[in-house]
């Protein structure tokens, strides 16, 4: 069951909301359409659901707000426009990678490819996939985690009939196992015939909720729409001559002025018109959704209903579930009255929700919320075990439901995953899955190689500057740039392609994977430094000879030196991107490092020294109670070393900065990505 509650998104620049205090809802072992014309708020809806989107209103799936739920990925399944994925992966590499996200066995994926057809396809990069094969991808992504509910935002758009033919027939077979399915549409007509129940908005409000059945019934008919200051006039008219002709008449008067009339033609229609003196400013056959509705008393069977009964009825269901819904009057030659279902839209968006109590639990029944009440031939809600029961209350001084408070029971909370379920075996396949990171390896080993060749022609070239390829010319070695790329990638890819976005949960700034992500950077920055150290030193032994290559006596100080560059550059274009999202800012954070802050830090803090720290290390083991062993001292006298430098500090100090942005902006509880 899912249950959408007073969604209310927020306006922007003095414009009205894109969604309006919308309330629905889609219950399991049924399709349900969200059907809306282009700009009506339908999208703004799902997002809003979803958590993607601020706004007000709440959201329960079987019971329960998304945030509350351990694994999202395995309750909700999502498909938002295209895959979000990098177009050189492979499909089979996109899906094995999001199997990690959702905690689920790789295998998995062999078997959903198998399923949506596209095993053939396992090895094709996304950016040269059809449309329609798009549309298979994404539905097998959202179906990862075997989920209860599917989420799609207009999945049949701009893919053949047959194809969407196959589509639905998907989502059909998910609803018959028990799931609950919602997606949204702009084709009336295929809203009909795909869906079990359908609800139509229109500039962000609800307008019609009934099954497909009702909706063809009620909304596909032709009909003959009109504009008149007398409609009420107008529609007795009509009615008296339906009964004296005995024929099947129906009309409904929607904000006072417009009158749609079914079973007729505008011929006929003219005619009365004509023959009473009624001024018509509109008359034209038209099929499909009636426009939103007014909140004026509808005409009956003898004309218009002016006594406040009559009007209260579009408040509150009448107990005769026979009766004909608001906002409809059908004339018919025996006089009985054809059950339309929900066939009424939803007339007064300010009818208080108190009066209908939501249960947040279990499968929940639907808020009644329409002005006409359920025909004989729906099927009754499910009805809710008494031990999963809650109450809802509201407050009296808030609007529509945004008020709305749910008092759930008590249970067992369970830790909600934030980020991926495998966060290290997700960042390794995201790594690994794209060419750009073997590019950027290898152009890096062959630019510090061509580097190292040419500072070695220098007799003067120190050992150590040689095997490094730093130039004075460059802000930093090749091996530090490229590590500081791959670490800018890192972060950048996941906001260029947001595969975790939608993935619901699986965030990309939570504390999981922001450990994984450094931990995989680190080691393959310190694999990077390693081999563009050994290589440069085995090209400068075969071209100039291995005696002009000596071995200095502190090796072991400069190794550790040149791995805390490396690894710290790959981390602080990791954090600069992961705080910009943006790779370029992850670059221009590792740039920063030699040519703003270095200068910066060595004129504020390396000045002419007076006083000494030689000797640290030993007084400061003579402090601590626990009592480490003497060559530590060493080690903590190497890292004061390389603190000492300017670019050590610099690069220590950017560090220490983005970490706190990075924690600061990107691990708050009530952060949306």
């Amino acid at each position: 069951m899912l249950q959408a509650i007073g969604l209310t998104s927020t306006p922007r620049r003095n414009r009205p909301p894109a969604v309006d205090d919308l309330t629905f809802e889609a219950r399991p072992g049924q399709v349900t359409a969200l059907l809306g014309p282009a700009g009506s708020g339908k999208s703004t809806a799902l997002r809003l659901m979803l958590g993607l989107e601020q706004g007000r209103g709440v959201t329960y799936f079987r019971g329960r707000p998304l945030h509350r739920v351990a694994h999202p990925m395995r309750e909700v399944g999502v498909l938002l426009g295209d895959v979000p994925g990098h177009p050189a992966r492979t499909v089979r590499g996109q899906l094995r990678m999001l199997c990690a996200a959702a905690g689920v066995p790789a295998s998995r994926a062999d078997d959903l490819l198998d399923a949506v057809g596209l095993e053939a396809l396992a090895d094709q990069r996304l950016g040269a996939l059809s449309r329609g094969m798009d549309r298979r991808l994404g539905l097998a992504a959202a179906l990862l985690g075997d989920p209860h509910t599917l989420v799609l935002d207009e999945p049949a758009r701009g893919i053949s009939p047959d194809e969407a033919a196959w589509l639905y027939g998907v989502l059909r077979t998910h609803a018959a196992a028990g799931g609950t399915v919602l997606y949204t549409t702009t084709d009336t007509k295929a809203a009909a015939r795909t869906a079990d129940h359908v609800v139509a908005i229109r500039s962000g409000r609800l307008v019609a909720d009934q099954d497909a059945a009702a909706f063809a019934r009620t909304r596909l008919r032709p009909r003959v729409a009109v504009r008149t200051p007398h409609a009420a006039r107008l529609a007795a008219q009509l009615a008296r001559e339906a009964r004296a002709a005995r024929r099947t008449v129906e009309t409904v008067t929607e904000r006072g002025n417009r009158l749609y009339v079914y079973g007729s033609d505008c011929a006929e229609v003219g005619e009365t018109a004509f023959r009473h003196g009624i001024l018509l400013h509109r008359l034209v056959e038209e099929t499909g959704p009636a426009p939103e509705p007014s909140r004026t008393a509808p005409p009956g069977p003898g004309g218009t209903a002016h006594d406040p009964q009559a009007r209260a009825a579009l408040q509150t269901p009448p107990a005769d579930h026979t009766a004909p819904p608001a906002g409809q009057a059908s004339l018919r030659a025996d006089h009985t009255t054809p059950a339309v279902g929900h066939a009424a839209p939803l007339t007064d968006h300010a009818t208080p929700l108190a009066d209908h109590p939501v249960r947040p639990t279990g499968d929940p029944a639907p808020p009644t919320t329409h002005a006409a009440p359920p025909s004989d031939h729906e099927t009754p809600p499910p009805t809710t075990p008494p031990d999963r029961q809650a109450s809802t209350s509201r407050s009296p001084a808030t609007e529509g439901t945004r008020g709305l408070r749910t008092a759930t029971p008590r249970r067992r909370r369970r830790r909600v995953r934030r980020g991926p379920s495998r966060p290290l075996r997700y960042e390794l396949r995201r790594l690994m899955g794209v060419p750009s990171t073997a590019l950027a390896l290898g152009g890096t080993v062959a630019g510090s190689a061509l580097l190292a060749v040419l500072l070695g022609r220098s007799a003067g070239t120190p050992a150590p500057v040689a095997v490094a390829a730093w130039p004075e010319l460059l802000p930093l070695p090749p091996a530090a740039l490229g590590a500081g790329l791959i670490g800018a990638l890192a972060f950048g890819d996941e906001y260029r392609y947001p595969a975790l976005s939608t993935s619901l949960g699986a965030a990309p700034r939570r504390l999981g994977l922001l450990l994984a992500k450094l931990a995989v950077t680190a080691v393959t920055a310190l694999l990077l430094a390693v081999v563009v150290a050994v290589v440069d030193l085995e090209v400068l032994r075969l071209v100039y000879g291995g005696a002009l290559i000596p071995v200095p006596r502190n090796w072991a100080a400069l190794c550790v030196t040149w791995a805390a560059l490396v690894v710290g550059c790959a981390w602080a274009g990791l954090l600069a991107a992961g705080v910009f999202r943006a790779a370029a800012a992850g670059i221009a954070a590792v740039l920063a490092v030699p040519v703003l802050i270095a200068p910066a830090v060595e004129g504020a803090l390396f000045g002419p020294a007076v006083r000494t720290v030689a000797g640290l290390p030993a007084r400061v083991r003579e402090l601590a109670w626990p009592r480490w062993p003497q060559e530590a001292d060493r080690w903590l006298d190497g890292a004061l070393r390389v603190l000492a430098q300017p670019v050590g500090a610099a690069l220590a100090l950017s560090l220490t900065a983005l970490l706190c942005a990075f924690l600061l902006t990107g691990l708050r509880r009530d952060a949306r990505w």
